[in-house]
């Protein structure tokens, strides 16, 4: 077997915080082990995912991380790519899965973290909820059924709203965009969020309108970032252990080229960290 001692990464945004924080991860133990590392950053759009792993393919890497959930389409057809570079050598996705021969995954769980988010801002009376996502990939689409989920299991399907942003970590057009919903007679007395950064628009949208969090209105972010404390109060936020999935990441990697056998999928729970803008 060809041994170039070097990992290929692959990674949609460099500027997203959590991707940018899950290679940084991820290359550290990597050196840390003797290993170097190839970054490719592919953008959102499936011909340059399809061509950024070419490119590491065609470099002869031992093997290949796909940093995020971006890369797991929601089909066999779009996920075709894939699996014939596992047919190739070892790939490890982070926070996605793929069943396939020599594919592993490691994840935080997603639908269940963000299910026991929702309901503990129901369990502590809120009955108008909502979400707000910027992303339908497969993680995102995980986050998001575990927050409808929570709502139908309590019965409150019928007051709750999904609001979806494009335009990622325009901090100021979250806050519009959630004024825009509040002014047109839409109210919510919580809010649960697929990203931190989402999650301190809606604060910046509170007290802009003089909506006093948490007594009034409740926030819960996700990834438990630096975001979560650059605002007063500071965020309620789910921390899904990035550096212990970006771990089991190397992990699997390097046993699998090592020759040893290595559970295919590894999930992490999400943990609440619970800040000044819930009650809960």
């Amino acid at each position: 077997m060809h041994n170039s001692k070097t990992v290929g990464l692959l990674c949609a945004d460099s500027s997203d915080l959590y991707l940018a924080k899950a290679v940084y991860f991820i290359e550290r133990k990597l050196s840390e082990s003797g290993y170097h590392s190839m970054l490719c950053t592919t953008g959102y759009t499936f011909q340059r995912k399809q061509e950024s792993l070419k490119l590491l393919l065609a470099k002869e890497v031992d093997a290949i991380a796909l940093v995020g959930s971006h890369f797991i389409g929601q089909n066999e057809t779009e996920n075709a790519y894939i699996r014939e570079a596992a047919d190739r050598m070892p790939l490890v996705l982070l926070n996605g899965e793929l069943d396939y021969p020599n594919i592993y995954s490691a994840s935080c769980d997603d639908y269940q973290a963000t299910k026991d988010a929702t309901n503990a801002l129901i369990d502590d009376g809120v009955k108008s909820l909502l979400y707000f996502y910027d992303t339908q990939s497969y993680s995102g689409r995980k986050k998001q059924s575990g927050f409808k989920d929570a709502c139908s299991e309590k019965g409150i399907e019928d007051t709750f709203h999904l609001l979806y942003v494009g335009d990622r970590e325009d901090i100021d057009g979250v806050s519009t965009r959630i004024e825009r919903l509040w002014e047109s007679g839409m109210h919510f007395s919580g809010i649960v969020c697929s990203e931190d950064y989402l999650a301190l628009g809606a604060a910046k949208f509170a007290r802009r309108c003089g909506i006093s969090i948490p007594k009034n209105l409740q926030v819960i972010g996700y990834n438990n970032s630096i975001l979560t404390k650059c605002c007063d109060p500071e965020l309620t936020s789910v921390d899904n252990h990035l550096e212990d999935i970006s771990e089991q990441v190397v992990k699997a990697l390097l046993c699998v080229l090592d020759g040893g056998a290595f559970p295919e999928k590894k999930y992490f729970a999400g943990d609440i960290i619970k800040r000044d803008s819930t009650k809960f």
